[in-house]
């Protein structure tokens, strides 16, 4: 055994981290709260950098699979297989790590603290970074969130394969260019039951190791340095114990653009004092200041670098590498056939099939001579993967992955059409410089495809990208650039038209609704996305996923872009009528769903309400089909409805399965103004079917969910959490 109280593997990971930094100096513990901790060689402390990205798949650090991006995940509406894609990731995670370590490689994204997932609530459809989240849902956005998080940390009972990080925390989603002064003002009502749930779930049901803050201010203060949400919430309500991380150079913006302090000095304590563990930037370098003017104690830092090297143990970096199963993955993992089919198989359930008119879609390569392809994100590897993304070993756009499920069946012809944002294709063209080359390719063509949207360059984050068309956020819902003019053109050629969109958030297409047959939203469907694209544009599969966002008419419709009131915003409080609604999606087979029962007609406290329904195929494929429930509190100021249960079944043609789905006293509860949580004397509509009860989702499926009412006869009553 080691005289080194910080290697006895006999004590928790806890004590041995105390053990470690009580031989630390003040000097020595004040580096390592940077991103980027340097070796402390007389303690055989290792050079580490926390700063790692695994969005949907490893990122920033050379070759991995590329998921389709968060968003799309969150459309396949599927807990489970959102765990199996973070099992994938944390494999090919801890695989490139060990490799890293093996060669002496410390540099930053080659940590395994993965600053991933995103969990903040995608409110407005024009915020730049609301692909990287799992919608505009505070409980679908929990369960996703939970299970990915799962995944990314393993099952091992003593060690992490990888740390999880939930961010961006609290009531963040734009406006980007803004984001280092903005002040995001929310209600107690909107903070708990839409931005803080899950947060919440992240850190009491996954056990999150990480959360970072986010780079506005909420109420006042700096997320980065906030009593309420660090203090009081973080680690006194929900009582977390890992480590708090900042977002990068955020506790800068402390003095330079919020004005909660004057110097550098002030805002590193600031930061530290209210729990902020980690700097992601090196600005807390300025904590040897800080402890020499009296602002910061030398215990506070100490409290913090262990935190943080708890983490560290957690994840075996301190053990003998045969102790710590995760050491054994290897490097084969990366990029393997297996997860290359897994990145299909995401593809393939996150696409959502918008619109099917007299059945057009799937399309019969034998039928067609002929195939036009058009568009500018036909063959656009940028929209093949948002951001935040790694490297894949081989990139198949929608016009490849067409080609190649036709082979010498058909022609493929193809045209970009237009530039995705600008109004010509080339320089010293003049504007609309690709429209005769889309009529021609029209002409030609039986059937046509047009590929249109936006990529990563036209929504993303404020300063990590070269954004085209605003400053990260879209200053509007519409086709950028020439697009509508493309898809017009093509409509008037009087062959049948099926679009696919590639985008990271909804778009306004109204006329495409009315004039289009086919409608497929793709997302940013990874790095194989046009292969499994292609698979179901001639079916092979059947589509299956569901929107996790509204997409509305008009841009029009939307409040104000800074007002983080809920009001009128997202299914839960919209006043006008979906375009396409949160929830829905269409297949190529049919479903029926019977013998639903509730088991009570009455909810109080602490009591449980089990649903119980048969869905069955009753079409002509294999197909996957998503029950969901949905509960409105029949009192003024309720939401319209929300999701509360959901559970996604696969089934050959006439398969049927029971689906059991439990309901608490929790889920019926609303919140007040005063952020308490009651369960109301009231009625209480509950909904089971296939979508949302709203009259545009009933339209679009021709199906209604059934409806039970449930009472709570009793007393208003305050729900513990």
């Amino acid at each position: 055994m080691s005289d080194k109280k910080y290697l006895d593997e006999s004590l928790s990971f806890e004590e041995r981290a105390e053990a470690l930094v009580s031989e630390m100096t003040l000097e020595e513990k004040v580096y390592q709260t940077l991103h980027g901790a340097p070796a402390i060689g007389r303690l055989d402390v290792k050079a580490y950098n926390y700063w790692n990205e695994a969005l949907h798949g490893v990122a920033r650090a050379g070759t991995a699979t590329v998921f389709p991006q968060a968003i799309g995940l969150a459309a396949t509406f599927d807990e489970d297989f959102l765990e199996d894609i973070a099992e994938a990731v944390s494999d090919e995670g801890r695989a490139k790590f060990n490799a890293q370590q093996k060669y002496g490689d410390y540099d930053i994204y080659k940590g395994l603290t993965f600053w991933s997932p995103n969990v903040n609530i995608f409110r407005d459809p024009r915020w730049g970074r609301g692909h990287e989240t799992f919608g505009e849902d505070p409980y679908l956005t929990s369960r996703l969130g939970v299970r990915f998080i799962e995944g990314m940390q393993g099952k091992d009972k003593k060690y992490m394969k990888v740390a999880a990080c939930a961010k961006h925390f609290a009531v963040h989603s734009g406006p980007e260019d803004e984001r280092h002064s903005f002040n995001a003002v929310v209600s107690e009502q909107d903070l708990r039951e839409t931005y803080l749930p899950a947060f919440k779930a992240c850190v009491k049901e996954a056990g999150v190791e990480v959360v970072m803050g986010a780079y506005n201010r909420t109420n006042g203060e700096a997320c980065c340095g906030s009593a309420r949400l660090l203090e009081d919430i973080l680690r006194g309500e929900w009582q977390f114990k890992g480590h708090v991380t900042s977002d990068c150079w955020a506790i800068k913006d402390f003095h330079e653009y919020h004005m909660v302090t004057s110097t550098p000095v002030e805002s590193v304590a600031l930061a530290m004092n209210k729990g902020c563990d980690l700097n992601c930037g090196n600005i807390y370098g300025n904590l040897l200041k800080a402890v020499k003017e009296g602002l910061v104690e030398e215990e506070t830092i100490t409290r913090a670098v262990k935190r943080l090297f708890t983490t560290r143990m957690k994840l075996g970096l301190f053990d003998p590498q045969e102790k710590v199963p995760y050491h054994a993955i290897d490097y084969s993992v990366v990029d393997c056939g297996k997860h290359k089919k897994l990145n299909e198989k995401a593809t393939r359930k996150s696409a959502v099939l918008l619109k099917n008119a007299e059945d057009l879609l799937p399309l019969d390569k034998k039928a067609y001579k002929t195939i036009g392809v058009v568009g500018p994100n036909a063959n656009n590897r940028k929209a093949l993967v948002g951001n935040y993304e790694g490297t894949a070993s081989e990139y198949i756009t929608i016009l490849e992955g067409i080609q190649r499920y036709v082979g010498e069946d058909a022609r493929v012809l193809y045209s970009a059409g237009c530039h995705l944002c600008r109004d010509r294709m080339q320089g010293l063209a003049q504007a609309n410089d690709r429209m005769s080359e889309v009529r021609a390719v029209a002409d030609a063509s039986d059937v046509i495809i047009a590929c249109l949207g936006l990529d990563a360059s036209l929504e993303g984050e404020e300063g990590d990208q070269g954004n085209e068309f605003a400053s990260g956020d879209k200053p509007n819902l519409n086709l950028p650039g020439l697009q509508q003019e493309v898809l017009e053109e093509l409509v008037k050629s009087g062959k049948p038209v099926v679009l696919v969109l590639l985008s990271g958030s909804a778009l306004a297409v109204p006329y495409a609704d009315e004039h289009v047959p086919a409608i497929l939203q793709g997302w940013y469907p990874g790095a194989r996305g046009g292969k499994a694209i292609a698979d179901i544009l001639f079916g092979e599969y059947s589509p299956e996923g569901k929107l996790p966002v509204t997409f509305y008419h008009t841009s029009e419709e939307l409040p104000d872009f800074k007002d983080y009131s809920m009001k009128n915003r997202t299914y839960r409080y919209m006043k006008n009528e979906a375009l396409y609604p949160f929830g829905y999606g269409l297949s190529y087979t049919k479903f029926a769903i019977d013998g639903t029962e509730i088991s009570g007609d009455k909810i109080g406290a602490d009591q449980i309400v089990t649903v119980r329904t048969t869905v069955t195929n009753t079409g002509n494929m294999e197909g996957a089909e998503t029950i969901q429930v949905y509960i409105h509190a029949c009192v003024e100021g309720a939401p319209n409805y929300q999701l509360k249960a959901l559970k996604k079944v696969t089934l050959k043609p006439g398969e049927s399965r029971e689906v059991t789905v439990t309901l608490n006293s929790a889920d019926f509860a609303l919140y007040n103004e005063e952020g308490l949580k009651v369960l109301e004397h009231c009625d209480y509509e509950v909904y089971v079917g296939t979508s949302q009860p709203d009259a545009r989702s009933k339209a679009l499926t021709g199906t209604s969910p059934e409806k039970f009412i449930i009472k709570n006869e009793g007393e208003a009553v305050v729900i513990a959490e």
